[in-house]
């Protein structure tokens, strides 16, 4: 049982009765859940899930130690609720915990955009959501175990393998869903786009609700979607203005302001007072929060350092998250020099993405720095430099860049691309 009142509650027996498993001697109460055992305190359930490199089985008896109330686990051991799949168990208890909030669920997925999305959408309409991009089953259900009573709740899907979607939708059950984007993304474990396109929509599929940008709805064709978009869709933003230091845009007579640059917080505000409307919502007090909008580091964030002007845009990158990139250089002024890092998770089809990447860079600026296993040949394609380092990237820039210059990074978050403005002044101009 769950306490819907002050300190929430994890019975070993509720967990127990949901899952169809055996409660072992020494579970306890426990007031919080995780998956990692290196962060279980006590009082804590720990889940022991499968994982890439070993099972979380192998760590239980660490997490008693730690002082967990519980382990939910496939072994028989003091201390344990013994079930089949923990993994599955995982889900059981995630949807019994979502059931218990009266409020509405709204669900984010897509190829790119989710996390910006969520936020626009949580922050817009005053609703809580999950820390960053705590997007997978362990983290959704840990969110519900927490969230207070309310009129609703934002929360992001995110999807790397086949089936993956199902199971996110069948925990959070949403009441109505947003689809950002398809496009290719998570090859090694989605295998191609007609996967991807598959497997994202099944979102729209079981939601009541549905929301989409107008590039996913051409993919996608279902009774009751709504569409957003600049030029077409249901719900539009008229008289766009991107800068760098603000984003406008005009929507049903407020005029909205953004404190971002890019098309991707544009498209995020717009989702969100395109829901406010299907929801009913007022859209002026969500268009006061969007104007003191905060996304996480990393989603086109600027940084004015020395007199040069960084757009940190690394925090992921995949074809179509670096398209939208391109697309809003293309419409700023001055000199530009754009940083490429690799885009993970592209499988046998990573080159050919990449040397894309690189001849769409080289419409936008001949100041080309690519980083990484595919620079040498993204470079002899589009022209531009390769470097093999993080520091050899800094090294270079920091004899051609100048004030006034403006400074593109994109890369997948594996590449750390970042760490390339640890080595620029931090004086700030």
């Amino acid at each position: 049982m769950v306490q819907t009142k002050g300190a929430k509650e994890l019975q070993p027996h509720w967990v127990a009765s949901l899952t169809g498993g055996k409660v072992h001697e020494g579970a306890t109460t426990a007031h919080d859940l995780h998956w990692d055992s290196r962060k279980i305190a006590p009082g804590m359930a720990f889940f022991a899930l499968p994982g890439a490199q070993t099972h979380g089985r192998a760590f239980g008896p660490q997490a008693l130690q730690a002082g967990a109330a519980f382990v939910v686990t496939d072994q028989a051991h003091p201390g344990a609720v013994q079930v089949e799949r923990p993994e599955r168990a995982l889900l059981v208890v995630g949807r019994a915990l979502r059931d218990r909030f009266g409020g509405l669920v709204l669900a984010v997925g897509g190829s790119s955009g989710k996390t910006t999305t969520k936020e626009c959408l949580a922050q817009g309409l005053g609703w809580p959501a999950p820390e960053g991009n705590l997007n997978n089953a362990p983290g959704l259900t840990r969110f519900f175990f927490h969230l207070e009573e309310g009129p609703g709740c934002v929360v992001e899907l995110g999807i790397d393998r086949l089936l993956e979607m199902a199971e996110l939708t069948y925990l959070a059950r949403p009441d109505l869903a947003v689809l950002t984007s398809l496009g290719v993304e998570h090859l090694e474990g989605l295998g191609n786009l007609e996967n991807v396109i598959r497997e994202e929509s099944w979102l729209l599929q079981v939601s009541p609700l549905r929301l989409a940008s107008t590039q996913a709805a051409e993919l996608v064709r279902l009774p009751g979607l709504k569409t957003y978009g600049l030029e077409a869709g249901d719900f539009r933003a008229e008289d766009v203005e991107l800068g760098l230091e603000a984003t406008r845009f005009r929507f049903e007579g407020h005029s909205v302001t953004l404190p971002y640059p890019g098309l991707g917080p544009l498209l995020g505000a717009l989702a969100t007072l395109a829901a406010c409307r299907m929801l009913g919502q007022p859209l002026g007090e969500t268009v006061e929060r969007l104007a003191g909008l905060k996304l996480p580091p990393g989603r086109m964030q600027r940084l004015r350092l020395g007199g040069v002007d960084f757009i940190h845009d690394a925090y992921n990158s995949n074809p179509l998250s670096f398209r939208a990139g391109m697309d809003f250089l293309q419409t700023q002024p001055g000199r530009k020099w754009l940083v490429l890092g690799r885009m993970a998770e592209l499988g046998e089809e990573a080159l050919k993405h990449h040397l894309e990447a690189a001849e769409r860079a080289a419409q936008v600026s001949p100041h080309l720095l690519f980083i990484g296993p595919f620079a040498p040949t993204q470079a002899a394609r589009a022209g531009g430099v390769a470097v093999e380092t993080l520091e050899e990237a800094a090294a270079y820039l920091a004899g051609q860049v100048r004030p006034g210059d403006l400074v593109y990074l994109k890369a997948s978050r594996s590449v750390g691309l970042e760490r390339l403005l640890e080595f620029w002044p931090k004086e700030e101009a």
